[in-house]
């Protein structure tokens, strides 16, 4: 068996899929754990929308401590000249649950969002002090108050 020290770069097979991360057996025979916070540069919600058993992955190995080998797949990939590690990489017909559109204000830059919610929220805040004012009577009136 060969050592595996950090910072290597390897390829392995993907052995075992758990909520937290993906086993990966090693050339050497050894396995090690990529944790889901290594999977991809964005959230990972599911790991099985990113690869599944018996794929072939590339790893950076991280750590090798106590017996446990921590690796990371976003890292290897950013080594190896990939801009972004942000998408599924290794399922082919990567499809999204819940069949969500990407329309409405999920297409728009923060600044409009913070823009749109500025406009809605002066508006909304409008409303509320008119409807106070009236419940107390108005607001402002002509009407004066005391003895002439």
């Amino acid at each position: 068996m060969s050592s595996i020290e950090a910072g290597q770069i390897l390829e392995g097979v993907v052995t075992g899929i758990t909520n937290f991360g993906a086993f990966v057996l090693l050339p050497n025979g050894e396995t090690g754990l990529v944790h889901i916070s290594e999977v991809a540069g964005t959230y990972v919600r599911d790991i099985n929308d990113y690869f599944q058993k018996k794929d072939k992955v590339k790893v950076k190995v991280l750590s090798v401590s106590n017996g446990k080998i921590g690796l990371s797949i976003k890292r290897a990939l950013q080594e190896e000249g990939e801009e972004k590690v942000d998408k599924p990489l290794y399922r082919k017909n990567f499809q999204r649950k819940g069949g969500r559109s990407n329309t409405g204000a999920a297409g728009m830059s923060f600044e409009d969002k913070l823009a749109k919610f500025l406009k809605d929220s002066d508006e909304k805040q409008q409303d509320l002090k008119r409807n106070t004012e009236s419940k107390r009577g108005g607001g402002r009136s002509s009407y004066k108050h005391g003895y002439e």
